[in-house]
């Protein structure tokens, strides 16, 4: 697989609930899902030379709680480091959609 901007795969909502209900059931005490904001993702998004996205899994030393660190790529499959790196995404629990078949 290559570093591209049109990396990954579409999937069906049947294969995206196997997915996420089989990592909830082995993994209870993690994080369900995470959220990120329009406005920081078009950040990600819009750097120069930029062409996606990657995701890091982040622990904090101090509160030993899991998220996420997210960081654009150029198009030599490189991090752009230089540029805008986010986190502290919004965690579920406790902030769960109320009703999306993705929860367990």
């Amino acid at each position: 697989m290559e570093v591209t901007k049109n990396s990954a795969d579409q999937i069906s909502l049947e294969k995206a609930v196997e997915l996420t209900h089989s990592y909830q059931e082995n993994n209870p005490d993690l994080p369900k899902s995470y959220f990120i904001g329009t406005n920081k993702l078009n950040e990600l998004l819009s750097q120069d030379g930029g062409i996606g996205v990657r995701i890091y899994p982040g622990l904090d030393k101090v509160t030993n709680k899991v998220n996420l660190v997210l960081v654009g790529v150029d198009q030599t499959g490189e991090d752009l480091t230089n540029g805008v790196i986010v986190d502290h995404l919004v965690i579920c629990p406790p902030l769960c959609p109320k009703d999306s078949k993705l929860i367990k």
